[in-house]
Parts: structure tokens; sequence; C-alpha cells
């Protein structure tokens, strides 16, 4: 029998908190319609499937149960958000998140990017770096591993 994967909650108030927020978050699957950006509010936020990357180790558990979590994310202090190459009106589409990066502009502001497989990817502009992570939901099986560029296919299961 596999163990439920760990339940996280992370918060990232500088560039290296946000590098752990990305390593948990590599090949989440999150639908357009799980993306939400109040302006009035100054707030980004979504709700993914995070895939267990602690829990499938080196990948030798193929064939196996691998395992997915509901999963917020949540920016705060954002002053825009630009989407690229990602239709928002297709609300059912699915896409996966390959990495969460920041790009300094005039301390401590900056751009958050969320990039996407295929090349889209939704920048932020935010004051500073204020996030949040947090597994919210139960944990469910997967048989797909995501894979890479190097030849490979990326799986997105839901």
């Amino acid at each position: 029998m596999i163990e439920p994967m760990q339940q996280l909650k992370l918060l990232a108030l500088d560039e290296e908190d946000l590098e752990v927020i990305s390593a948990n978050l590599q090949d989440a699957v999150l639908r357009i319609d799980d993306i939400a950006y109040v302006p009035s509010e100054n707030r980004f936020a979504t709700i993914v499937n995070r895939f267990d990357w602690l829990g499938a180790g080196d990948g030798a558990r193929r064939k196996k149960d691998f395992q997915r979590r509901r999963t917020a994310l949540r920016f705060d202090r954002v002053l825009s958000a630009q989407f690229k190459g990602i239709k928002t009106s297709a609300k059912s589409d699915v896409v996966e998140l390959l990495a969460v990066q920041f790009e300094e502009a005039d301390k401590p502001e900056g751009y958050i990017t969320l990039v996407f497989a295929g090349g889209g990817a939704i920048r932020l502009h935010v004051e500073c770096i204020e996030a949040e992570m947090r597994d919210m939901g139960p944990v469910w099986k997967t048989k797909n591993l995501p894979e890479h560029e190097d030849g490979d296919e990326a799986a997105a299961d839901t």
C-alpha cells in the first residue's frame, strides 16, 4: 500500500522561498477555470492538482501508483497580470505548470512568471514576493508519471 503524500503549507517572502514552492508545483495541472486574478484585492490565485514528486522517488515505480492532491496557490500584492499563450476563454482547457520564476525589478518589486508546458505563461507584476501554497484536499492515485522534453511526452492527468 502506498503512503499518502505529505500535506504541505508553504509561504514565500523571497526568491529562495519561491523556488521551494516552484519545485513542489512542478508538473501540477490546472484548468483555466481555476485561475482568478482579482485586481481590487491585488491578488492572484489558482487551484492546481499537485504531483507528489517526493513519493515518486526516481520514477522507478513506473506503472505503479503515483499521487496528486488539490493545492491552492495564492500571490498577494499583485499590481497586474498578463497572460501569454493561454486562452482564458477556454475555461475547461488544462495546462501543465513547469515552474514559478522571479525576476527582480526595483527591489523588492518584480515579476513572478508561471511557466507552462507548450509555451504559455502568466506574468505577475508584484510589489514584492508574498505567496502561499497550501494543500487542501484528499490524495488520489494516478498511474501517470510526468515526463519532460528529452524525447518523452509530458503527462497531464487531472
